[in-house]
C-alpha cells in the first residue's frame, strides 16, 4: 500500500493514459472489406469468406450478405483470403494488412468446370441488388429512389407481352394509348415516348417492343437525369437482356388463345468452355384482334456472345433483329363527355389501309475490368430502325350523333443511334468512411429523318363526315403532302460526363450525391425550304440523396434530383424558331421513401414525392402571336408496394397509388387548376400466385383505377373500372409446366387509355391464353 501512495499522481495518469490508448488501438484493428462477385458482376450471397493468417490453416470465416459485402477485424500481418461458394471455383488470394486504416479487397468468382449438384436459391419477383440507378451494384433498399423490378419469372406468371402489360401492375404508372403505334408511359404526370433504355443505353424510337429476351424490366421513378440524361423527368423503363451464362439451359415456350393467337419463343443458353458461352432468344407471333382491323404479326432473334479471357475481364457482344407489323389502330371519339356508346369492334376508317411497321436491328458490345479496387465498364450500342404507321383518325361526333369526322395521314421515321458510355467504378475508405466513386462519360449521335404525308379522301378532302353507326369506309384514299407536312432531318450530339459519390458513414447512415454534365446539340434542316435551325443546351443536373437505416433490412430515404428536356420534344420531331429559343423543360423531385425487406424474398415500399415542371409554353396574354415560357404542372402523390414470397407457397406483386396532378401555370393547353391528362388519383392493383399442391398453382390478380380525363382540357372523362385476371399452373414434369391465363376474367367493359379526347380506347374483353414452357 505504501508503494503505491509513493507513485506520483502525474506517472499514474500516464499509466493510465497508456492503458486507454492501448485497448482503444486494440478495439480500433485494421479492417478487411470487400465483396464477391461473379462473372457477370453479380453480387454473390452467402459465400463462405475465411482469413487464414501466415503459418496457420484455420481462421475467422464469415458469409457474404445480400449485397455479397463481407469484412473481419484483423491484426497487421500476412493472411491468405479464401472464397467459396458452391457451383464456383475456389479463390484464395494473398493479403497485406498493414496499420492505414481500412483495407478493401473484392473477389470475382468464376463458374467451376466441375459437373456438381448446384442448390438454386429461387428469389421470385425479387431483385436484392441492382446497378441500373447508380451504375455500382448498390442493394434496392440502399437507393433512395422509388424502383420497381418485374422479373422474367413474374413475366412467365401473369404471361406479360408487352410493356403495357408490364406496368399494369406499378404503382404509379400509367400506359398511354401512344396512337396505337408505339410504347408510351405516364409516370408521375410526365407522359413520354422517348424514355426508354436497353442496359442502361437510350433505346428511344417510337415502337412497341416485346419481353422474349429479357430478364427483368426495371421502372425507376422520379427524374433520373444523374444515371441517363436528358428527359427521364417522370421517369424511364430501363429493360434488362439476358446474358450467355456458363451453365447450359434451354426452353421452349408455346402459347396460343383468344383471337387467333399464337406464339412460340426459345431461349438457348451454351457454354463452350469455362471462358466462352452463347445465347440466342427467339419470339414469333401471329395474332388477331377484337377490333376490326387486321392483328399483329412480329419476331426476333437475339444472339448473344461472352468472353471471359481472364478473371477479371468479361467481354460481351449482343445482338437483336426485330420486326413488328400490326394494324393501326386509333380507338373510337367521344360524345357529351365520355366515350361514345358503341361495340367494342367498331373500327373508324379504312382498315386495309392502316398499318404500323417497325424494323429494329440493335448491336451492343461491352468490356468489363476490374482492377483492385478499380472496376472499368465500357458499352458500344448501334442501333437502326425504320418505322412507321399510316391511320385513320375519328374526330368530333356531330350534336345529332349521326355522323363523326374522319381524317387520315402517314408518318415515317428512319433513325440510327450511336452510344458509348464508359463508368469507372473505385471504391476506397477514409478512416471508417467508405466511398464508392464513379466517374463517367457518355458520347452519342442521332441521326433522324422525319416525313409525313396527309390522307386525302377522293383525292380532294383532307376531311370527311362518316356515318356515325357505319364508320369503317374504303372510300379512295391518296396520301401525299399538304403546305404542313414534316420534311425534315436532325442531327443530335451529346456529350456528357458525370461524377458521383455513394458514402458509407455509419452502418446507420449513407449519402449519395452526384451531377452530370450534358451538352446536347441539335442540328435541323427543313428538306421543304431548305432551311436549317439550330439549339444547344448545357444542362447540370444533380442528385441528392441520404439513407437512415435504424436496422439493416430496413431504409428511410430523403432524395432531390433534376432533370430537363430540350425544347424540340423528346422525339425531335420538329424545331421551329420559337422552340429554338426556348428554354429546356425543368424538372424538380423531393422524395422521402420507406423501404424495408421483410426477408430476402418479401419487400415492402413506400413513397412520397413532389415533381415540378416548368418552363413549359404557354401563349403571351398580351400578344396571341409570341409564345413565352411561363407553364408549369406539379405532380404529388404517395405510393406503396409489395413484391415477393409472403409464404414458400404464395407470392404477390402490386401496390397501391395516389396521385394528383395538375396545371401551377397556363401553358399551350390548358389553364391553371386543370388535371393532367391520364393520371388517375388512385389506381390499386395486386397480384397472387399460390402453389396449392407441389405439382399444381394458381394466380389472381385484381387491377382497379379511378375516373381521369382523356385530355389537358378535363372535359372528356374515361370512367374507373376493375379487372380481375386469373391463371392455373400445372407441372407435367420437373421440366414442363403448362399453364392457362385469363385476361379480364369478368368480361369488364372498360376504357384503358386514350390520346385525345376522340381517340379513345377499349381494353380487351376476355381473353384466354394457354402456355407450354418446357425446358431441355
Amino acid at each position: 500500500m505504501t508503494a503505491i501512495k509513493s507513485i506520483p499522481a502525474s506517472k499514474l495518469l500516464c499509466f493510465v493514459l497508456f492503458t486507454v490508448g492501448l485497448a482503444t488501438a486494440q478495439a480500433q484493428a485494421p479492417s478487411l472489406t470487400g465483396k464477391v462477385f461473379d462473372p457477370s458482376h453479380t453480387p454473390v450471397i452467402g459465400a463462405r469468406v475465411t482469413a487464414f493468417a501466415e503459418g496457420t490453416t484455420t481462421g475467422p470465416t464469415v458469409l457474404t450478405d445480400e449485397t455479397g459485402t463481407f469484412s473481419f477485424t484483423l491484426e497487421p500481418g500476412k493472411y491468405s483470403l479464401k472464397v467459396s461458394k458452391e457451383g464456383f471455383a475456389e479463390v484464395l488470394q494473398p493479403i497485406e494488412l498493414t496499420s492505414a486504416g481500412i483495407q478493401q479487397r473484392d473477389v470475382w468468382l468464376q463458374i467451376s468446370t466441375v459437373q456438381t449438384n448446384v442448390t438454386v436459391t429461387d428469389t421470385g419477383y425479387v431483385v436484392p441488388v441492382s446497378s441500373i440507378a447508380t451504375k455500382t451494384a448498390t442493394p434496392l433498399r440502399d437507393v433512395p429512389q422509388s424502383i420497381a423490378v418485374v422479373t422474367q419469372e413474374q413475366i412467365q406468371d401473369q404471361m406479360l407481352l408487352s410493356i403495357g402489360d408490364v406496368v399494369r401492375y406499378i404503382p404509379g404508372i400509367t400506359a398511354h394509348q401512344g396512337e396505337n403505334n408505339r410504347d408510351q408511359i405516364i409516370i408521375r404526370g410526365v407522359s413520354s415516348s422517348a424514355d426508354f433504355f436497353v442496359n442502361g443505353v437510350r433505346d428511344d424510337v417510337q415502337y412497341y417492343r416485346d419481353l422474349y429476351n429479357l430478364e427483368r424490366v426495371e421502372a425507376l421513378k422520379g427524374p433520373n437525369a444523374m444515371i441517363f440524361g436528358r428527359g427521364g423527368s417522370g421517369g424511364v423503363i430501363n429493360r434488362v437482356v439476358k446474358e450467355p451464362e456458363f451453365s447450359a439451359f434451354h426452353q421452349i415456350t408455346l402459347e396460343g388463345g383468344s383471337f387467333n393467337d399464337k406464339r412460340i419463343s426459345a431461349d438457348f443458353d451454351q457454354p463452350f468452355s469455362d471462358k466462352v458461352a452463347m445465347r440466342v432468344n427467339g419470339v414469333f407471333e401471329n395474332a388477331d384482334t377484337f377490333r376490326d382491323v387486321t392483328g399483329l404479326t412480329r419476331y426476333g432473334i437475339a444472339p448473344s456472345l461472352k468472353v471471359t479471357p481472364s478473371e477479371n475481364t468479361d467481354i460481351t457482344f449482343e445482338y437483336e433483329h426485330f420486326r413488328d407489323y400490326r394494324g393501326a389502330d386509333r380507338g373510337i371519339p367521344s360524345f357529351n363527355g365520355l366515350p361514345v356508346d358503341v361495340p367494342e369492334s367498331r373500327f373508324y376508317g379504312n382498315p386495309d389501309l392502316s398499318r404500323v411497321r417497325a424494323v429494329v436491328n440493335i448491336g451492343q458490345a461491352t468490356i468489363s475490368h476490374r482492377s483492385g479496387n478499380l472496376n472499368i465498364r465500357n458499352s458500344t450500342m448501334v442501333g437502326d430502325y425504320d418505322r412507321g404507321y399510316q391511320n385513320f383518325v375519328p374526330g368530333a361526333v356531330d350534336p345529332t350523333q349521326t355522323t363523326v369526322a374522319l381524317s387520315a395521314y402517314n408518318n415515317a421515321t428512319a433513325r440510327r443511334n450511336l452510344f458509348n458510355q464508359t463508368d469507372l467504378v473505385y471504391t476506397v475508405a477514409t478512416g471508417r468512411i467508405k466511398h464508392t466513386l464513379l466517374g463517367g462519360t457518355e458520347v452519342g449521335g442521332q441521326w433522324t429523318g422525319n416525313f409525313r404525308n396527309t390522307g386525302f379522301f377522293n383525292n380532294t378532302a383532307t376531311s370527311i363526315s362518316v356515318p356515325f353507326d357505319n364508320p369503317t369506309i374504303n372510300i379512295p384514299t391518296t396520301f401525299r403532302q399538304s403546305a404542313t407536312d414534316a420534311d425534315n432531318h436532325l442531327f443530335t450530339n451529346v456529350l456528357a460526363t458525370y461524377v458521383q459519390d455513394q458514402v458509407d458513414i455509419t452502418r446507420y447512415l449513407k449519402l449519395i450525391g452526384g451531377v452530370r454534365f450534358d451538352h446536347f446539340d441539335l442540328q435541323y434542316h427543313n428538306n421543304r425550304d431548305d432551311s436549317d435551325l439550330r439549339r444547344i443546351d448545357n444542362l447540370a443536373s444533380p442528385r441528392f440523396g441520404i439513407i437512415l437505416k435504424p436496422y439493416a433490412p430496413l431504409s428511410i430515404y430523403y432524395s432531390y434530383g433534376v432533370s430537363y428536356l430540350p425544347s424540340s420534344g423528346d422525339q425531335f420531331s420538329s424545331l421551329t424558331n420559337i422552340t429554338a429559343q426556348a428554354k429546356p423543360e425543368k424538372f424538380e423531385n423531393h422524395e422521402i421513401g420507406l423501404k424495408w425487406d421483410a426477408s430476402r424474398y418479401l419487400s415492402f415500399t413506400s413513397a412520397v414525392y413532389l415533381l415540378d415542371r416548368s418552363n413549359t409554353r404557354a401563349t403571351d396574354p398580351n400578344d396571341a402571336t409570341r409564345i413565352i415560357q411561363t407553364g408549369s404542372t406539379r405532380a404529388n402523390g404517395v405510393e406503396f408496394g409489395v413484391i415477393g414470397n409472403v409464404t414458400r407457397k404464395w407470392r404477390m406483386a402490386g401496390g397501391y397509388a395516389y396521385q394528383n396532378a395538375y396545371i401551377t401555370s397556363a401553358t399551350t393547353a390548358a389553364l391553371p387548376g386543370l388535371q393532367v391528362a391520364q393520371v388517375p388519383h388512385h389506381s390499386f392493383s395486386l397480384w397472387n400466385n399460390y402453389q396449392i399442391f407441389p405439382k399444381f398453382g394458381g394466380g389472381i390478380g385484381i387491377v382497379n383505377r379511378s375516373d381521369m380525363f382523356a385530355a389537358v382540357d378535363d372535359t372528356v372523362t374515361l370512367p374507373g373500372y376493375t379487372r380481375v385476371d386469373a391463371a392455373i399452373f400445372y407441372s407435367l414434369t420437373e421440366r414442363a409446366r403448362l399453364q392457362v391465363n385469363v385476361e379480364n376474367l369478368l368480361d369488364k367493359t372498360y376504357f384503358v387509355n386514350a390520346d385525345s379526347n376522340n381517340n379513345i380506347s377499349f381494353g380487351y374483353p376476355r381473353a384466354v391464353r394457354a402456355g407450354l414452357i418446357a425446358r431441355f
